[in-house]
């Protein structure tokens, strides 16, 4: 409810058959990792076809918009920009034309050296259309391809030029691929549906399919796919991983699978965690609706104490990240949630959420129930204090709009009006999540990061001068 906002979400499918009602069944299973635009591009005699617009998947690819679209090879994508505007010639996926023919690429993450690469290939003659970042995946790959007139090689050298994270998918004429960057920060996996195969962001779409999850694209994986077998490459690797923390915390669907670990265990073992960290003695647990059920199931069974629902959700309510002004958005808030007045009245309680970002949502949480008759509000997280930017493709870019940014957990705790505020601690994010410290990103907790970044500290340097 509070937390950051999401990422993209991408899609790859071969089969023998029309493959578009996949595609879009399988976006709108993955519709919360982006909300702004969506698009569907297939391949067939010769030509990619392409729908794409701005908004919701139903929206933006109604059926008069894919009416007309048939092939047995396609990609999709839904869109939260976070590199580039939010203009639909920025919705994906992007398509060029090419000497060696038709490419298409959907692209989930954000290039770090976006801005020199570009600069070096509008030097060398090349023009862009676009201000996004993806468009700068096609480019690179259009320019290998001509020199080696082999996707795998050309790949393999995009990988070699590209830095940040990109979980990608991408037609050359018919044949698709999917593309993970070394680190595998951000998710990719791969299915089999009937006679044919599925690669996507998470494995919740291969269920809704009927199919069959096979296994996470590992990091600096390219993967070749067809409808009867697919082909692993190697690409690009890195000893160490930086598998992004919030696709556990919040990003993914409870019911995915990401890099081994299933996103709802994840989640209720944090809660767990929270109650052992930051114990409460209140009468019930309570969940902020939908984004700290999980995390407040697992306080709830370590604790002892009871859970209860107390925010009726409003599910047709606008989306408050996108509203303009802050009155707007806290008038949002109230149409989106309406405390449950015979559960909270006279009770204490511990309200569970994913984590805090700018707090001014939870803080108005916090004040409706204290209206609602609450005797006492107390806030867990289940995410270390945010305190510095992603570049990866989370729409956190700043640190003045963190509110944890400088301020103690006793100042944030005064902001938000509560009793007390507790959040799990990095440690215990790494034990609820089951994988080394040394193959996550935690860069946005501890502000340590596992690429270069000017002027930013490399997770495993000893000092920020020692590097730059």
């Amino acid at each position: 409810m509070s937390g950051p906002k999401h990422s993209c979400g991408v899609v790859g499918v071969a089969a023998t058959y029309n493959v578009v009602p996949a595609l879009h069944k399988t976006l709108m299973i993955i519709q919360h990792r982006g909300q702004e635009s969506a698009g569907i591009s297939v391949f067939k005699d010769g030509e990619l076809q392409i729908a794409k617009d701005n908004g919701l998947v139903q929206f933006a690819l109604s059926n008069e918009k894919i009416a007309n679209l048939d092939g047995c090879t396609g990609i999709g994508h839904v869109r939260y920009s976070t590199a580039g505007s939010k203009s639909v010639l920025n919705s994906q996926p992007l398509t060029v034309t090419t000497s060696f023919g038709m490419v298409a690429v959907a692209h989930n993450g954000d290039i770090t050296n976006h801005a020199e690469l570009k600069d070096r290939y509008l030097a060398a003659g090349t023009s862009f259309l676009t201000n996004s970042d993806s468009e700068l995946v096609a480019k690179a790959l259009g320019k290998y391809m001509v020199q080696y007139n082999d996707p795998i090689k050309a790949m393999k050298s995009m990988m070699g030029e590209l830095e940040g994270s990109y979980a990608l998918v991408i037609m050359i004429n018919d044949r698709l691929f999917g593309v993970r960057d070394p680190y595998g920060i951000r998710p990719l996996c791969i299915g089999e549906i009937d006679e044919g195969h599925i690669i996507v962001s998470e494995s919740a779409a291969i269920d809704a399919l009927n199919g069959t999850f096979i296994r996470d694209v590992a990091p600096g994986e390219i993967i070749e796919v067809m409808h009867d077998h697919f082909i692993p490459y190697s690409g690009q690797s890195s000893k160490h991983k930086a598998h992004c923390m919030f696709e556990w915390v919040y990003f993914a669907r409870p019911d995915s699978l990401i890099d081994g670990r299933e996103v709802y265990d994840v989640r209720k073992r944090i809660g767990e965690i929270l109650a052992r960290e930051c114990p409460a003695d209140v009468d019930m647990i309570m969940p902020i609706p939908d984004s700290g059920r999980a995390h407040a199931i697992g306080f709830s069974i370590a604790s002892g104490i009871p859970y209860e629902e107390g925010f009726m959700k409003n599910r047709f309510a606008e989306r408050t990240f996108i509203l303009p002004d802050q009155k707007e958005r806290e008038l949002a808030v109230s149409m989106k949630m309406n405390p449950i007045k015979s559960t909270v009245n006279g009770k204490s309680m511990v309200i569970v959420d994913d984590s805090i970002v700018r707090g001014t949502t939870l803080k108005k949480l916090v004040s409706m129930l204290r209206k609602a008759g609450a005797t006492e509000v107390h806030v867990r997280v289940g995410s270390p204090p945010v305190v510095a930017p992603c570049y990866y493709g989370v729409d956190m870019k700043s640190r003045e709009q963190f509110v944890a940014n400088g301020r103690t957990v006793e100042e944030v705790c005064d902001i938000l009006g509560a009793d007390s505020l507790g959040y799990i601690s990095i440690d215990g994010l790494i034990e609820a999540i089951g994988k080394p410290e040394g193959d996550l990103c935690l860069a946005c907790a501890n502000g340590k990061y596992p690429t270069r970044i000017p002027g930013e500290a490399h997770r495993f340097q000893s000092t920020l001068r020692s590097e730059f």
